[in-house]
């Protein structure tokens, strides 16, 4: 695999680059690239989580980025998300397929199943959640954060595949990197009703609107969060993701070559429209 920097969005492929996986626990490379090469992508933010693999599937250009880094070096609270979409969106993606590992609220949402969250909650506490931070004033709509045509792709490829899906789900998003007390699980679950718990997604999906970016999250249950009265082991957890990895990279497969080249049925490329003052 050959290497190149870039501070311009020709990175030397035969075709345009406009799909783009981050990959979460469990899903650091994409071995399904055809003429990958790793590119560097110099960002008003600083570094990238790691160097981009960008190649081919399906007659498509991909960008590939480990959300952690290769070797899962970045906790959550680290992750560089603004310098992530913004060399996304400058390699000229317009649709990112997220998958992500998480905890479960409730009991028929099981370890192995997929969620394709339809809403989020914020509680992170610290994180850079804009591009817009002065000079310019930018009020994006979230009313519903992930993009209508890519979640019908993947739950209807789900489906295909006979992989246990859940088509709608709220994911909250905590600050990490430790896990939730047993009071804070029960106060998500039964005050907040939240249906999944992970550490990533925000402000990776807000980041996106505002480059008007479709994106989707696949989110994948590891096990169950400390509301079912059973502590979260990490040694679990990496034995699901295991498990888990080789179901994603089955789906993405298909995902990727069910995608339409025009974006028709959604809004996700006109979120900047109305939202700038």
């Amino acid at each position: 695999m050959s290497s190149m920097n870039t501070r311009g969005a020709d990175v030397g492929t035969d075709v345009p680059i406009t799909i783009a996986i981050i990959g979460g626990t469990g899903v650091y490379d994409v071995e399904m690239l055809e003429d990958a090469k790793e590119v560097k992508v110099y960002t008003p933010y600083g570094d990238t989580s790691d160097l981009i693999t960008v190649g081919r599937y399906s007659g498509k250009g991909i960008a590939f980025l480990p959300r952690h880094g290769k070797e899962h070096r970045i906790p959550p609270h680290r992750i560089p998300a603004r310098a992530n979409i913004w060399a996304l969106k400058h390699l000229g993606v317009k649709r990112i397929i997220a998958p992500a590992a998480v905890g479960s609220m409730r009991v028929e949402m099981r370890p192995g199943d997929i969620v394709v969250p339809d809403q989020f909650i914020d509680f992170t506490k610290r994180r850079e959640y804009t591009f817009y931070d002065g000079g310019e004033v930018c009020h994006v709509s979230l009313a519903d954060p992930f993009c209508p045509e890519l979640r019908s792709i993947v739950i209807e490829q789900c489906k295909s595949l006979n992989l246990r899906v859940h088509e709608r789900g709220t994911y909250i998003c905590v600050e990490g990197p430790r896990y939730s007390t047993r009071a804070e699980s029960l106060f998500f679950r039964d005050m907040m009703g939240a249906d999944i718990i992970g550490m990533t997604l925000v402000p990776e999906c807000i980041l996106a609107r505002e480059m008007e970016i479709c994106y989707v999250s696949i989110a994948t249950v590891t096990d169950y969060d400390v509301w079912a009265e059973k502590p979260v082991s990490t040694q679990e957890v990496i034995d699901t993701l295991k498990k888990n990895s080789i179901n994603v990279k089955r789906l993405l497969r298909e995902v990727i070559s069910k995608i339409p080249e025009e974006r028709i049925n959604c809004a996700c490329k006109d979120a900047l429209k109305d939202a700038k003052l």
